[in-house]
């Protein structure tokens, strides 16, 4: 586990105009920096950047957050690789309390400083060997295209890597999965006579590669290993290159090989990644639906194809959130996202990429025809089929949808379903309608507190019984700054330290103001004290009120002696109070 106080230190460290700045070009707008968005189709810019805040807003779509919220979204990164990439940036070793790691990271940078090497050198090579220059073009691919993927060869050498590494018998060739060793003893190079696909990623550094073999010789594709820094579960091929496209269209294409990602780059649809040898994975759906709000699986329209797209739906249902959409394509038997995009243009692939097969209508047209829905052992298998699928399916609404049309299908009524599939309600009983209440006072503290964190030493506990999210939002700022002593924690590291709270959705209203409407320096104290001083007078109107509902339900023997005493004064500051105003 990462501490806080390092999350905090490296927050204070970055500067998120310089980090937003070298992926997306900032103007100066007044005290704050704006551009178009990345996260959404835009001509105008209402992308913010706060640098006295440390945060970005977009008011066009809603995204916000630190540094580390930033990398996260625009590249792909989970929220471990986003701190150890803005730590590299700035010098600082990540702590942890796994012992393993401190000898794990210099073998890391190591295997991929090896890759590296590796990659430049079948780079450089490709240019030097006619029959994979003659390949590439035959399958379309431009100079252009093969730089942007930096495709290059593997030499029909059994140890052509001897050349570039001065120790060819180092284990970590071995462990990069660049050299194998027989059961003789003797070293050899894995990749011969291939051209070469690296594999890169989200941080756009070498990790892995695959390569198709030239000639007729088995297996065609040939993948690295898996290793200290591959994964083939968790990476897909492209994503560096599909980065911008993914921003632009909103949407990921998944096929099933390098040369179909290549293929479609070449003919313009730049927003396609492959899996990598293996069935897309739940982990692949949460990495890509980070950038997207909709993936579109096209696989091959072969049997094979069609086994890996229901592979694929299967994989995503427990990963698919809310407001997000997967579609699936299928090609006609004979083509391949390659053949397909070559024989009729880009704007054919696209038409069927906008028109995909939605998931629910996959799910239950594949179980259907698999079913005798002419007959009552044939619905009820339906039913029995789809259970398993909807127990996964974590979108209620969703689930809502295909539960309604699995029960029109079956004959069976939607309770039925969702009791024969044993689901809970997705809709629970509304509850009763609550009185209205006035704007919570804790929400101008909220703005301030952003502003300027050590007034929350300020606040006293006491004053925050509301039950608003708001209120509640500043008491876990109050604790928060509280706990950190005399380091207290910039707007950055609170908004951080608070992501995925029940507490997330106020914080960033207000943090949005804030770069919206900023408060002037001289009159945050002034503006403070009298935020103050309303909501412990809404408090003790409070305390009045219950004391006051107490008495008359047990009377005034029914206080204990602090209630009796605070009850007195209570009544002494309302009757004195009128008076008071009336002098003002």
């Amino acid at each position: 586990m990462i501490p806080e106080s390092f999350i905090q230190e490296l927050l204070h460290r970055v500067d998120i105009v310089d980090l937003i700045d070298a992926h997306v070009p900032l103007k100066k707008a007044g005290a704050n920096f704006a551009a178009c968005c990345p996260f959404h189709n835009e001509k105008s810019p209402s992308f913010t950047v706060s640098p006295t805040k440390q945060f970005y807003h977009c008011f066009g779509c809603g995204a916000h957050g630190t540094a580390i919220g930033f990398l996260m979204e625009y590249s792909g990164l989970g929220f471990v690789d986003a701190v150890h990439d803005l730590a590299q940036r700035v010098g600082l070793t990540v702590p942890t309390d796994d012992h393993r790691r401190p000898a794990d990271a210099p073998r890391s940078a190591a295997l991929s400083d090896i890759m590296a090497r590796a990659a430049r050198f079948y780079y450089e090579s490709l240019k030097t060997s006619p029959k994979a220059i003659a390949y590439l073009k035959a399958r379309g691919v431009s100079g252009e295209v093969a730089r942007r993927f930096s495709i290059g060869y593997a030499p029909d050498d059994w140890q052509s890597l001897q050349g570039v590494f001065a120790n060819y018998d180092d284990p970590a060739l071995q462990s990069a999965g660049l050299v194998i060793r027989n059961e003789q003893g003797r070293l050899y190079d894995r990749f011969r006579d291939r051209v070469m696909f690296p594999i890169a990623n989200a941080k756009g550094e070498v990790i892995a590669f695959g390569g198709r073999v030239l000639g007729d010789g088995e297996p065609k594709y040939l993948n690295s290993p898996e290793t200290p820094l591959f994964e083939k579960g968790r990476e897909v091929f492209g994503l560096p290159q599909a980065r911008a496209a993914l921003r632009e269209t909103n949407t990921a294409v998944v096929v099933e090989g390098y040369m179909d990602v290549v293929a479609l780059a070449q003919h313009g649809v730049g927003n396609a990644v492959a899996t990598l040898g293996t069935a897309t994975t739940a982990t692949h759906v949460q990495k890509l639906l980070r950038q997207v709000d909709r993936i579109v699986y096209c696989f091959d329209g072969d049997n094979a194809g069609r086994k890996a797209a229901w592979r694929a739906l299967e994989n995503s249902l427990e990963a698919l959130p809310v407001q997000k959409s997967i579609g699936f394509v299928f090609l006609p038997p004979t083509d391949d996202p390659d053949s397909f995009v070559r024989a009729n243009g880009a704007a054919a692939f696209e038409r069927l990429v906008a028109t995909a097969t939605p998931l629910s209508d996959f799910l239950l047209s594949e179980l259907s025809a698999q079913c005798d829905l002419g007959s009552a052992e044939g619905r009820a298998q339906l039913v029995a089929a789809a259970k398993p699928l909807l127990a996964r399916l974590q979108t209620p609404i969703l689930r809502l949808q295909i539960v309604k049309r699995l029960a029109e299908t079956s004959g069976f009524s939607q309770a039925e379903v969702e009791r024969l599939c044993e689901l809970r309600p997705i809709a629970p009983p509304a509850p009763a309608r609550a009185p209205r209440r006035a704007p919570s006072l804790a929400r101008a503290l909220l703005g301030l507190l952003l502003h300027k964190p050590e007034l929350a030493k300020r606040i006293p506990l006491s004053a925050l019984s509301d039950s608003s999210a708001e209120s509640r939002a500043v008491r876990q700022i109050c604790l928060l700054v509280r706990d950190a002593g005399d380091a207290v924690p910039g707007c950055a590291a609170l908004l951080e330290r608070l992501r995925g709270s029940s507490e997330e959705n106020v914080l960033r209203d207000a943090a949005a103001e804030l770069i919206e409407r900023p408060f002037a320096e001289e009159d945050i104290d002034r503006e403070f004290d009298g935020a103050l001083i309303r909501l412990q007078e809404s408090e003790q109107r409070r305390a009045f009120a219950e004391l006051q509902a107490k008495v008359q339900r047990l009377g005034v023997g029914g206080l204990s002696d602090e209630e009796k005493r605070d009850y007195i004064a209570a009544l002494t500051a309302s009757v004195r109070t009128p008076a008071s105003a009336a002098d003002d």
